[in-house]
């Protein structure tokens, strides 16, 4: 098949690495000059003019991120060397909180839990009853529910120091308004689906070599097409095949954003037969209703700042909003620079700015100078109960991909990574049919 994947991010990415192992021809069209999409690198200067490579947004990976990870094999990207590898922490500065020992999946967990600094038996009671209360019942809830209600039980600083901080991290929603069953989804995988499924997988490489430039060089070392500055206003369905800028194809596969490819459709819808053009509308209503969170990140620098772990959990308010930071100079980077993250942030850059540089005074007990604060406005989509995401398939060989499609898992790096390998199998799933019919 000749398979035209619309947009450059970790889900085109590996549509494309995908598609090419299956023996058919990717031509990835791309509007910006760019790989990488919202997990992309970022030139930046520290304060002495230093050059820097930078981040759009500070990401994590888990051990349960098994397709990410094997994509990144696939490339030539060794996790064990790009990634920095540690169990499960959520330790704040005071050095309370939550550690995992590098034990086997499920009694990394439970050991953690046992020896939560800080906690009382009554926390850790609370936790483990409710937790196995979750197991019993498969992780599986009302989808009405939200991460709040559903820990109820917990205790306040169990919720305070764990599934907050877990379920904004993951969901980049808050508990009040997150999905239960798409975090009860995380932990299972996390918790019991892969050994090592909740060790932490920090990047020691900027986002784009994690992966997306990577995948580009052994795609085109295999005779795939990569062509950036190329933005698709609309395709057009021609018998069994699509015409994208007056060539033809056997699928197209969007892997843009929801509102990028919802333009793109309903430009297409414009001259599509009847029933095509339904389902044009009909997906792009879902997509419409999609509310969107955004993420920060400031970066800091100070001569002497470093951290007494990679990545520290932050006691996150209204006026010190971060509820991580990380130290890049024990990730690859230059020392003294760090990388505050603000999830669901509402507030403006300054402000944002400005309030981190406070917190980090107070909780870290160091004065730093702002390098620079990303915001990406629509960073993912809000994972709240009962949300309805737009399905994969529009019509025979249209196919949308993304960590906002419909699928089991937030809005991660491996939920675009499943979503794009899923579109190339549906789109050759669905030619075979036709072949066959």
């Amino acid at each position: 098949m000749k398979i035209a994947i619309i947009g450059a991010g970790w889900a085109g990415m590996a549509a494309a690495v995908e598609a090419t192992l299956a023996g058919h021809h990717a031509i990835i069209f791309e509007a910006s000059r760019a790989l990488g999409g919202r997990a992309r690198a970022l030139n930046g200067h520290l304060p002495d003019g230093t050059p820097v490579t930078l981040d759009n947004g500070q990401h994590i990976l888990i051990g349960a991120y098994t397709e990410a990870l094997r994509l990144m094999r696939q490339v030539g990207v060794d996790p064990q060397t790009a990634l920095l590898q540690t169990p499960m922490t959520l330790r704040f500065p005071d050095d309370l909180g939550l550690q995992f020992p590098a034990w086997p999946t499920p009694l990394d967990a439970l050991a953690g839990i046992v020896s939560a600094r800080g906690w009382t038996r009554a926390d850790k009671w609370t936790l483990l009853r409710v937790a196995t209360g979750w197991q019993l019942r498969g992780f599986q809830c009302a989808a009405t529910l939200s991460v709040a209600v559903l820990c109820q039980d917990l205790s306040p600083r169990v919720m305070a120091e764990l599934i907050e901080p877990l379920c904004v991290s993951a969901l980049n929603t808050p508990a009040d308004r997150a999905s239960a069953q798409v975090f009860l989804k995380v932990l299972q995988d996390a918790l019991f689906g892969v050994q090592g499924g909740s060790r932490l997988l920090l990047p020691r490489l900027d986002l784009s070599e994690l992966f997306p430039n990577a995948a580009a060089r052994w795609l085109t070392e295999r005779g795939a097409e990569i062509r950036t500055g190329a933005r698709v206003e609309n395709v057009a369905c021609e018998g069994a095949q699509w015409r994208v800028q007056d060539e033809r194809f056997d699928a197209v596969i969007f892997a843009t954003s929801a509102s990028e490819s919802a333009r793109a459709l309903e430009n297409s819808a414009q001259a599509a037969s009847d029933s095509i053009a339904k389902n044009i509308r009909s997906w792009t209503k879902i997509a419409a209703a999609l509310q969107f969170e955004s993420i920060a990140t400031v970066y800091a620098w100070g001569a002497d700042a470093t951290l007494a772990y990679p990545m520290l959990t932050l006691r996150s308010r209204t006026d010190q909003p971060a509820q991580f930071v990380f130290d890049r100079g024990q990730l690859g980077g230059p020392h003294g620079l760090l990388a505050f993250v603000v999830s669901a942030s509402n507030a403006d850059k300054q402000t944002l700015q400005k309030q981190v540089l406070c917190q980090a005074r107070e909780q870290l007990g160091l004065t730093l100078q702002a390098v620079q604060t990303v915001v990406e406005k629509r960073a993912t989509f809000a994972c709240t109960p009962g949300l309805v995401r737009p399905g994969p398939c529009i019509a025979p060989g249209l196919i949308v991909c993304g960590d906002y499609v419909e699928g089991p898992y937030p809005a991660t790096l491996e939920g675009a990574v499943r979503s794009g390998i899923a579109a190339v199998k549906l789109a050759v799933a669905q030619s075979a049919k036709s072949e066959t019919a």
